[in-house]
């Protein structure tokens, strides 16, 4: 394991929160790649720069007049340049507000609205541009860094503004909004989370010491920094230790691997459906080629024991699990000493996680119950709404919506989900979502969505519905219409018309049968 020269404990108290961790590492690491860049040609910028950079970006707002709790709606992919925004908004102490745009599309100008951003700065090539005459904000491309200078667009415009006032202090207390994002799809519309400074920095210490990270690491990362996973782990893990990040846009199963040995990454990130590609399109590097390599991480779904020693069996590279949800952070993790099969890790301490029976009576080792969590009794878990203004969802204490259990060392088992979600590479699909698109066709009487086993993806979503009497549908038609409606991800494998669906002695959709129907006429 790296040693680890500065106590992230110690970082995490510190009152300057964000802005602390980027002067302290500028001050031991100046000259050491903070970011390296993989789809921008590799282009790197040190912990030094960066900071430099993040305080020209405090300077803007600053002019711009935005206090604490000010929004900054950030449209982009993976980029230093995204990152740089990210966390120099929050550094001078306003929220940065991120938004996965491609798969966002059907929702995105409702959630920038209900955002209401005093700042918008986007990606070119996106077509967020196009929203800008119906959200009234201060619209700007982000443009390029250069560490030459030459730099362009909004970069460009923080980077040339006069240098000569000292940075600002950060304009926020620890109890003022950092960070709002939205999830993948755990409903049909994707919810806006919104997280303090405390809540956001408390939460990336003690998961950057469950998974070991230190200075000396190179974390690799594919994952949209855009979601918390990439964000509290590879990314805000990188900068409370002094470590580098390895940044690709999207993962690449004929690449990763040579990422890994040619970057001389010693911890990647993965997930059950990058895992299960390499093993069933295997390539040519076992753990003898990638010497530092400590691990690959696996999150966002389960990934069963067969499938995690079938990896190492072909590899000879460890994997180490963790698990964590949008609204809480991460609350479990390990690394190449503390993994356990079949585990996530141990839950981080300051969550005082239990395994909780339907009465909430915490359940005794090895006792399956519902995960629940909340260190903090006035912690409230919240929202954004539909017209801009902040929603508790609970206070104290709240469930994840996941099941599993405590074994006798203190490792947490995940073994199922309370909702019917479908979690297709890591990303989690609502079916009611995609209910409702199919029941746009005028032709559908009732549709259920569901996940499938899938060897590649986890799962994958198969459409079962049944047609109007009289009504001529064929699955062609389906399938037309949720390509237009649907990102490719969504999109149902297999449409499967019957006379009528199952249901349950409430007279609710039987899902479950509907799976297991699959599962008889797919053997």
């Amino acid at each position: 394991m790296s040693e680890i020269e500065i106590s992230p404990e110690a970082d995490a108290a510190d009152e300057r929160g964000f802005a602390g961790w980027l002067e302290r590492n500028a001050a031991l690491y100046a000259g050491k790649p903070a970011i390296v860049s993989i789809d921008q040609a590799g282009k790197t910028i040190t912990h030094g720069e960066f900071l430099d950079l993040a305080h020209a970006i405090g300077r803007d707002l600053q002019r711009r007049g935005l206090r604490a709790n000010d929004r900054v709606a950030i449209l982009s992919n993976n980029s230093i340049e995204h990152v740089a925004s990210y966390l120099g908004v929050m550094a001078y102490g306003a929220t940065a507000c991120t938004i996965h745009v491609e798969m966002n599309a059907i929702y995105f100008e409702e959630i920038l609205a209900s955002l209401r951003p005093r700042l918008v700065v986007y990606e070119d090539g996106l077509g967020v541009d196009r929203h800008r005459e119906r959200i009234a904000a201060d619209w700007l491309a982000l443009g390029e860094w250069r560490a030459q200078g030459g730099s362009s667009g909004w970069m460009g415009a923080v980077e040339a503004a006069p240098a000569a006032l000292p940075p600002p202090r950060p304009v926020n207390t620890r109890d003022d909004d950092a960070s709002i994002f939205y999830t993948s799809g755990t409903v049909a519309k994707p919810k806006g989370v919104v997280l303090s400074f405390a809540e956001l920095i408390d939460n990336v210490a003690p998961t950057a010491a469950a998974f070991g990270i230190g200075p000396a690491d190179r974390i690799l990362d594919f994952r949209s920094f855009n979601w918390l996973s990439a964000q509290g782990l590879s990314l805000l893990g990188t900068f409370c230790t002094g470590a580098t990040l390895v940044m690709a846009r999207r993962f690449s199963q004929s690449r990763y691997l040579d990422w890994i040995r040619d970057y001389s990454v010693t911890i990647a990130a993965g997930n059950p459906t990058t895992i299960n590609m390499m093993t069933n399109r295997p390539v040519p590097i076992r753990a003898a080629d990638v010497p530092h390599l400590r691990f690959i991480t696996s999150s966002s779904a389960p990934l069963t024991v067969q499938e995690w020693k079938r990896f190492e069996e072909m590899y000879g590279i460890p994997i180490a699990q963790g698990y964590g949800t949008s609204e809480t952070g991460w609350i479990a993790g390990s690394n190449e000493r503390t993994r356990k099969f079949g585990t996530v890790g141990r839950p981080l301490a300051y969550h005082r996680l239990a395994v909780v029976d339907e009465q909430g009576r915490s359940l005794a080792p090895g006792e399956i119950g519902a995960i629940e969590l909340g260190g903090d009794p006035e912690r409230a878990f919240r929202y954004l709404a539909d017209d801009g203004t902040i929603r508790i969802n609970a206070t104290g204490r709240v469930k994840t919506g996941d099941l599993g259990y405590l074994d006798e060392e203190g490792y947490l088992h995940v073994t199922g989900r309370l909702k019917d979600l479908i979690i297709r590479g890591g990303v989690n699909i609502a079916p009611v979502e995609i209910d409702g698109i199919v029941l746009e066709l005028s032709q559908v009487a009732e549709v259920a969505t569901v996940g499938v086993p899938d060897p590649i993806y986890g799962e994958a979503v198969v459409v079962f519905l049944a047609a109007k009497p009289g009504a001529a549908l064929a699955p062609a038609t389906v399938d037309a219409h949720c390509r237009a409606r649907l990102p490719d991800f969504k999109r149902p494998r297999e449409v499967v018309i019957k006379d009528q669906l199952p249901k349950t002695d409430r007279g609710k959709m039987d899902r479950a049968a509907l799976v297991e129907e699959w599962k008889r006429t797919h053997p």
